[in-house]
Order: structure tokens, then sequence, then C-alpha cells
């Protein structure tokens, strides 16, 4: 067999699998994302988001479709995420099937990501001390194509604070927000002695309200202990738009550090009820 041959594997070796690096930088943009930064903030209402998602770098160029659903409880006190990715294509160069160990000759085709859902937790709202959410965060082992290093098929989970403060004129058309967060994120590796990779989860960010428009700038990322790319550092900028009902939205994406791509992001979210 061809992959065999190009890395010089021998019957009695590990297999395939355990081979591989299970880290952000071996494998594809939606397989060990950073996750998304909370705000301090439980937001209202209930909304679904549906975007269109394209990833940039030499040797994997990536678009896929991911879904979202958010809902509220409780006087916004609590919180529930479900959301993930669809449907991935993809179009690997040799270099980079190779270099992940991946056994897709072709580097070319589709895979179905991982589910994630998540429950937010109002600490404090509204005090001197800074608005405080808590995020209890799940991904599942939903998502295919390990073979083609698309995907951990493995489950993990995050834990992070959020802190906020809002700063806003008297009819509050016009707000600015900083934020911060930090936490902890676990995944599982296919390594025989070191089980899971744990990693201290960060980011800061801020933003800016004007009527139906608003921005935001952060930079997180998280810090593995096994330093093997597992180290992953990203700057979003993030812009909505909000009609009625609806909200459009952009989302630009750079990667830092380990995960090395580019992503733009568009989506619309209907806003089913506040």
């Amino acid at each position: 067999m061809w992959w065999n041959i190009k890395h010089n594997w021998q019957p009695g070796m590990r297999s395939w699998r355990g081979l591989m690096h299970i880290t952000p930088g071996y494998l594809g943009p939606n397989a060990l994302p950073v996750p998304n930064m909370e705000k301090g903030v439980v937001p209202e209402g209930t909304s679904m988001e549906l975007g269109a998602d394209f990833y940039f770098r030499t040797g994997d160029p990536t678009q896929d479709i991911s879904a979202k659903y958010y809902r509220s409880f409780a006087n916004e006190r609590i919180g529930i995420e479900l959301y993930g990715v669809v449907y991935e294509h993809y179009n690997m160069s040799d270099t980079i099937r190779d270099e992940r160990i991946a056994r897709d000759f072709n580097g070319k085709g589709y895979a179905i990501g991982d589910f994630y859902f998540a429950t937010l937790l109002q600490l404090i709202k509204g005090k001197k001390f800074p608005d405080t959410m808590l995020r209890l965060g799940c991904r599942t082992a939903s998502g295919g194509n390990l073979e083609a290093a698309r995907y951990s098929d493995s489950p993990g989970y995050f834990i992070d604070f959020s802190f906020s403060k809002e700063f806003a004129d008297a009819n509050k058309k016009l707000s600015f927000r900083p934020y911060a967060s930090g936490g902890f994120y676990c995944w599982q590796t296919n390594d025989d002695f070191d089980l899971q990779n744990d990693a201290l989860l960060y980011g800061v960010g801020a933003d800016l309200k004007y009527s139906s428009w608003s921005v935001s700038n952060s930079l997180s990322g998280y810090s593995g202990y096994k330093n093997e790319r597992d180290r992953p550092k990203v700057y979003t900028f993030d812009l909505k738009h909000t009609i009625n009902k609806y909200t459009l939205r952009l989302q630009y994406l750079y990667g830092l550090r380990d995960w090395t791509y580019q992503g733009v992001k568009l989506s619309m979210i209907w806003n089913l009820k506040k």
C-alpha cells in the first residue's frame, strides 16, 4: 500500500491512528478550533444561525456549512448552545497529507463535523463587579474522516469564565464593552501514556455597538502541554448588522500560531424571539 511505503511502516509498528498527532496544527481547520469567545453576559432570546465558512491555507483550502441554535431561559440567567459543521469540503496537497500522516490518497473529499453543546450560566450582572458568566461546553466525537486528518474522532470539553463591563451613553445607542475570559480545555488523544491533552483557555477583546451595528475584535487561544502544535492563537474580527428579525454576520479569522489558516465566515441569524 502506498501509505506503508511513504511512512516506512512495517508489521509490528503502531497503527496509523497511533502515529497521527491529535492537535490543531496537524488536523483540518474545524477539528480542534479555538472556542468562540463569550462576553460575560448570557445573550437574550432564541436564534438560529446558518453560515458558509471559507478557510484559506496553502495546501488545504476548506469550505463548510455550519449551523447553530441558541436559546436563553430564566430571564437570561441560563442559555444553551447547539452547533457544529454540517458539511465540509477539503482539498489537501500531497505535502499536507503526508505531514499529517493521512491515508486519503488524493486528499480530496468531504466530511461531517463534530457536534458541540454548551450551557451558559449568568453569575453576576449589573453590579459594580464586572458581568460574569460561566460556560460549560462539550465536543462530541461525531466528526468523521480521521483517515484524512479532518477531525479527531475523540471527545473533548471546555470550561471557562468570561468577564465584561459595558460603558454606554444615556440612551444606550452607543456602547463599548471590553471583555476577557479564562478557563480550561481538554481533549482525548491517541497517546498510550498521556490519554488527554490539557490546555489553558484564554481570550481578550472588545465590542463597539452603535444602533443596529456591532463590531468586535478579539485575541483568543489555548495552550496544550505536549507542545505538538497544540497552542493555537487566533485573531477574530466580527461584524453584525441587525435588520428587524434578521442579523447579517461577517467574521474574519487569522491564525497567529499553530492554527495556520485564514477564515471568512458569512452567516444569517434568525432572531426567533426575545
